[in-house]
């Protein structure tokens, strides 16, 4: 996985993840993201609007999340939670602390490995997820989803 990009000592979650698949045969899930969505759009007004559509099962129900954001990003994530929260209701302790995004092989351009690091906390701990996809929102979906399945194994 590091050969495709994937850094696990600044993801610390992740790799707790990883290590439970290993060991179990299984890694730990709460939900299942089907589908996503996002769009952004600038109005005739120069405003930006953000959008997120997320398809989730989670305890054998299938929701539509909707959300908005400042970004693809915080969208995805207001989505996500917006409709994991009647089942989780742990998820309103934890909160996203900090994003960072790195492009790994800058000379393909906009064509870049993109790396993201999601830092979230329970106001008491601190973990770290990643992702990577050639997608900043794909790699991004894929460090949300991982911090926010750690958040609720530690809830567990």
């Amino acid at each position: 996985m590091e050969s495709q990009g994937f850094s696990f000592e600044a993801a610390d979650a992740s790799f707790e993840l990883l290590v439970h698949e290993e060991i179990s045969g299984k890694r730990p899930s709460f939900f299942t993201i089907e589908h996503w969505l996002t769009t952004v759009e600038r109005a005739e007004d120069q405003s930006i609007l953000t959008k997120a559509e997320v398809t989730v099962v989670a305890r054998g129900t299938k929701i539509v999340c909707i959300g908005t954001g400042n970004g693809p990003v915080n969208a995805f994530d207001n989505a996500l939670r917006s409709g994991l929260i009647q089942f989780y209701p742990a998820l309103d302790q934890l909160k996203l602390i900090d994003y960072k995004v790195r492009i790994l092989e800058g000379r393909l351009g906009t064509g870049a490995i993109t790396r993201v690091l999601v830092e979230t906390s329970d106001g008491t701990n601190e973990w770290s997820t990643v992702g990577v996809h050639e997608n900043v929102i794909a790699a991004s979906a894929m460090a949300l989803e991982d911090a926010i399945t750690f958040g609720l194994l530690r809830k567990k």
